[in-house]
């Protein structure tokens, strides 16, 4: 029954992506505001279909350690379901991805329309320095900038480095670190087929304040945002995750 439950979804999913790529062209004609309500239409539906075919939904904790104004939200990424709830999450938060989305056909341009932040990964500094730029722009009006702190899915009971990256953005935008703990990749493992039932727990954590030194702001967030989404996933009956003694980011 998963497993049907879990290619009529894939089947629903991707033909009503298809359909609101196309048939909401006209949208990005209009303000960021009004393209941003038809792509909630988007969402929402999705969100429906994950509720009744697949039988998961969510919960949030923690809400009230959001700011009101920007901030960075370092969000643990196990799944491709977090990617799909971060604008129902946060207040149209401007997303740091990989550039190599911004290719995709049709989907690219409404990344661009949106004002999310590329990164070429084989860039070196220079992209450093692009993602700082594209982000303080969102900053000024007031969006906050999400980030995948360890830049790629991992598994529940998998170890992955943290990278620079959200340490530059803290260093360079002078605005809180707010952790977003999750255990979505109980039900909805990475690059998985089948879909788990149940309801997925995200957690905002107490943020980091600006103005630390980055080697102690990484160490916090690492050891914070881990701890909290291996508690979360352990209550779901993933597995622990095995950590080094030394926290260190990597490029």
């Amino acid at each position: 029954m998963v497993i049907l439950r879990s290619a009529l979804y894939t089947l629903l999913f991707y033909g009503w992506t298809t359909v609101c790529c196309f048939a909401l062209l006209p949208s990005m004609l209009l303000s960021h505001r009004a393209m941003m309500a038809w792509i909630f239409v988007w969402l929402r539906v999705t969100h429906w279909l994950e509720k009744t075919v697949l039988g998961i939904d969510y919960r949030v904790v923690g809400r009230e350690n959001l700011p009101d104004g920007a901030c960075i939200v370092a969000a643990k990424h196990q799944s491709a379901w977090e990617t799909l709830k971060l604008h129902l999450l946060l207040p149209d938060p401007a997303i740091v991805l990989k550039s190599e989305l911004l290719k995709v056909p049709v989907w690219g341009k409404y990344l661009l329309k949106t004002g999310m932040i590329p990164v070429d990964r084989g860039a070196g500094s220079k992209a450093i320095r692009s993602m700082i730029d594209h982000a303080r722009v969102r900053v000024a009006e007031g969006r906050p900038i999400a980030i995948f702190p360890q830049g790629t899915r991992t598994a529940p009971g998998t170890w992955r480095p943290y990278r620079i990256g959200v340490g530059a953005l803290y260093e360079g935008l002078d605005v809180p670190v707010v952790p977003m703990a999750l255990n979505s990749g109980v039900f909805w493992g990475r690059r998985a087929f089948r879909k788990r039932p149940g309801t997925i727990t995200v957690e905002f954590l107490p943020p980091i304040p600006p103005g630390l030194p980055r080697d102690e702001m990484m160490r916090r967030l690492e050891e914070e945002l881990e701890t909290a989404s291996e508690r979360l996933s352990v209550a779901a009956g993933g597995p622990p995750t095995p950590r080094p003694a030394k926290v260190t980011a990597t490029v």
